[in-house]
């Protein structure tokens, strides 16, 4: 575990955005996430939540899983997650409460107060911040996450990564989830290439989208992105990254990158 300082406490993580002090990235973003309909959703814990594109198409987002307990495909990522953990956009805080659980240091991060001060009740600590600002031990995170589709973040995943390299430990991991897929419609893993012919393996979308709840709610635009296996496998190598693992769970598709680097 990599020496932190100062390292992510519940006693002492910031649960309002005046605490934390001022977003000063992603500006957008962080007037959509931290607005209704995703503030109300959070509150009550249940959607229906989709990422709304300008020309209607609509994709989901599954707050009550958010909400809930680590389910069997979060576990495939939580016994991947080594030494110090930061979860970047990391929601109400299931990953960083189940780390936090079993005796990881763990920070999640995310614009939307309602999502850090659901963390904190949760048991974990979270500061209301984008991954853009100045962070906590910036080059010495042992295992940084982006999951629930956050390499979509700031809808440049280049620049993501490269800001992640930033953040983590040479020696250390990103584990990222790509896009979703059907179940059982994926086969080989991310491992640089990808096998098969489903059509979401080598997804690379950027486009404008709102925050919308079905029924007239709709949050400011912001940049997104979405990005199967094949399209992160070049990002990542575009940015110093290499795929070292890859898997899926429950048709959820997973990737583990280092710094090639770092490799003995």
């Amino acid at each position: 575990m990599s020496p932190l300082a100062p390292a992510p406490s519940r006693a002492t993580a910031p649960t309002t955005a005046t605490e934390a002090g001022p977003v000063t990235a992603g500006t957008s973003a962080t007037a959509a996430w931290s607005a209704d309909p995703y503030t109300v959703a959070l509150r009550s814990g249940r959607g229906p939540l989709y990422l709304r594109r300008g020309d209607g198409w609509l994709l989901p987002l599954d707050v009550e899983r958010w909400c809930e307990a680590p389910d069997p495909a979060d576990w495939t990522v939580l016994r991947r997650c080594r030494g110090a953990v930061l979860d970047i956009g990391c929601g109400p805080g299931r990953l960083v409460s189940a780390l936090a659980a079993r005796g990881h240091r763990a920070l999640g991060i995310d614009v939307s107060p309602e999502a850090v001060a659901r963390t904190v009740r949760a048991g974990g600590a979270a500061l209301h911040r984008s991954v853009f600002d100045s962070l906590p031990a910036e080059g010495r995170w042992d295992t940084a996450l982006l999951i629930d589709g956050n390499i979509g973040i700031g809808g440049d995943p280049t620049a993501l990564l490269r800001r992640m390299a930033e953040v983590v430990a040479v020696t250390g991991s990103l584990i990222v989830e790509c896009a979703e897929t059907d179940p059982g419609t994926v086969s080989g893993t991310v491992s640089g290439t990808v096998s098969g012919t489903d059509p979401e393996a080598d997804l690379d979308e950027r486009c404008e989208v709102r925050v919308a709840d079905g029924r007239g709610g709709l949050g400011a635009p912001f940049a997104w992105a979405r990005v199967g296996p094949a399209a992160l496998a070049r990002h990542a190598t575009a940015t110093g990254w290499a795929p070292a693992d890859g898997w899926t769970a429950a048709g959820r598709t997973f990737a583990v990158l280092i710094r090639p680097a770092a490799t003995p």
